[in-house]
């Protein structure tokens, strides 16, 4: 974390649209703060894409206005588009007194500061004007209610001071929590967990992406608070999973979602998955956080911008062994087919938990399915015949399929875990032999149910799809070369053998 002085925030503020913003605040006679993430990330020396501001109106707040009326956020933001001209766009949201207005590559959230009261039983809200203290007073956490002042002229808020642009609110300690490496709310959180419950999954969220502790408190009230997130829609859920998702060591996350009672809430299949049964003195390895390491592992492969259903399969790839788990005497536990029953299960989760039912959740599908064969074929002998089947089925997602496997070799066996690994290498170099030679990926069988059905007089039967597969491997197994006349030739030849005659033209 960085310590930051008022005036090494106004250098940090110091371009032309913060600048702008402040100027347009003082022309309308309006306070304007800079707030949230964006500030927290300065402190953090973080990126951030996030501009929110919050804008008073002291008259407006002091009389109680209602916020149903254009607030001073929508004024502030009309007038400014007005200053920035050609460029610049705005949004306006009047259900929500907020506007969104574009400048070139630029978004920025102009809402007017509110106060909220909330019933137990709904997560709507009554709101009104209130100052920039009932604004910070309503946010989740104290590394998130810190507000930087954008105004240049004299303030009554700071009568005293000579200095406004860069000006640090931080009413809860932020700064120091954010020292501390801690998420805390401002007020007591159970309240602040009741009003809103999805920030319990926005805490968890920020605990995984900053590497920071939940302050015990606050943990305390997630664990009293679990069942509040039922009331939130899945839609709301799934997005603040994904970011989840998409952090550097996803593990963290998972576990405290578990930790505190959350995760079999919201994904019953893989909560189930935590726990190890012992029969007979043996037992089998904790799926749970064997999945975890896995997620972890693809986490750190792969390029964080393009693997979220890379991700997605990591975490599905054993989802399901509950269903499976067989005590086998003489040999075990087992989890036969439970690639093939996670392939069954995918859909009715990603409907569930409002995820895309179309290609991505076919290519999540496609890698649960598959991610048992590299790891067979590496445990044995490497032969081309295994790799090009590979290689057919994968199609374009063989590499992805190739980072999953690798990323699921856990074994705490340092020998068993290196021939894995060195096998592995040998797979790959097959892959790219074959791919060099022929172009897998995109294969065809070179012989078609119509070629069959015109050669042969035949109706769509069962012999078409026994040639046809009969021809497939021949190919794969690199009996016949992969082109049309050997195909024809073979196909020829075996369908004599199934008492089969070409008709006479």
């Amino acid at each position: 974390m960085r310590h930051l002085t008022d005036q090494d925030l106004a250098q940090l503020l110091d371009r032309d649209i913060f600048h702008q913003i402040g100027s347009a605040a003082d022309e309308l006679g309006l306070e304007c703060y800079l707030v949230g993430g964006y500030v927290r990330d300065l402190f953090l020396d973080r990126p951030s894409k996030d501009i929110d501001c919050v804008v008073v109106d002291r008259r407006e707040a002091e009389e109680g206005a209602s916020a149903e009326k254009e607030g001073p956020g929508i004024r502030l933001a009309k007038s400014l588009r007005k200053r920035l001209g050609k460029g610049s766009n705005v949004n306006i949201f009047r259900n929500f007194g907020t506007a969104q207005l574009k400048y070139h590559s630029q978004e920025i959230e102009f809402v007017g500061a509110r106060r909220e009261s909330y019933s137990r039983d709904s997560r709507k809200p009554i709101v009104e004007d209130g100052t920039l203290e009932d604004d910070l007073d309503r946010r989740d956490f104290t590394i998130n209610a810190l507000a930087v002042c954008l105004n240049h002229k004299h303030l009554d808020a700071f009568p005293e001071d000579d200095l406004y642009f860069g000006k640090l609110i931080d009413r809860f300690d932020g700064l120091l929590d954010m020292e501390d490496r801690l998420i805390a709310t401002p007020l007591d959180p159970d309240v602040t967990f009741s009003d809103d419950p999805l920030r319990m999954m926005r805490c968890i969220r920020f605990a995984t992406q900053l590497r920071f502790q939940i302050e015990d408190e606050t943990q305390a009230a997630l664990d009293r608070n679990a069942e509040r997130i039922r009331i939130i829609s899945q839609e709301r859920i799934i997005d603040e999973l994904n970011k989840i998702m998409m952090s550097a060591a996803p593990s963290i996350g998972f576990v405290e979602l578990s930790r505190c009672g959350l995760l079999p809430i919201i994904f019953p299949e893989l909560a189930a998955l935590e726990g190890v049964e012992v029969r007979n003195g043996r037992a089998h390895k904790d799926n749970f956080y064997h999945t975890l390491e896995v997620l972890d592992n693809v986490a750190g492969t792969t390029d964080p911008a393009a693997s979220l259903w890379l991700r997605w399969a990591a975490l599905l790839h054993d989802i399901g062994k509950p269903r499976s788990k067989r005590w086998e005497n003489g040999v075990g536990w087992t989890f036969h087919s439970h690639d093939y029953l996670g392939v069954r299960m995918i859909p009715s989760i990603f409907r569930r938990m409002k995820l895309p039912m179309d290609e991505r959740m076919n290519y999540v599908q496609k890698l649960v399915g598959l991610h048992m064969r590299p790891i067979v074929i590496a445990d044995q002998e490497v032969t081309d015949s295994a790799v090009r089947r590979l290689l057919f089925e994968a199609g374009e997602d063989i590499d992805d399929l190739m980072i999953l496997c690798e990323a699921d070799i856990t074994s705490k066996n340092q020998q068993r875990k290196r021939r894995f690994l060195d096998n592995f290498q040998i797979v790959r170099q097959k892959l790219k032999d074959l791919q060099a030679r022929d172009n897998y990926r995109t294969w065809k069988n070179p012989i078609s149910g119509e070629e069959i059905m015109a050669t042969f007089g035949l109706q769509p039967c069962r012999e078409i799809g026994v040639l046809k597969q009969k021809v497939k491997d021949a190919i794969w197994d690199s009996l016949i070369p992969n082109d049309h006349e050997s195909a024809r030739q073979y196909m020829m030849q075996k369908a004599e053998e199934m008492g089969l005659k070409p008709v006479q033209n």
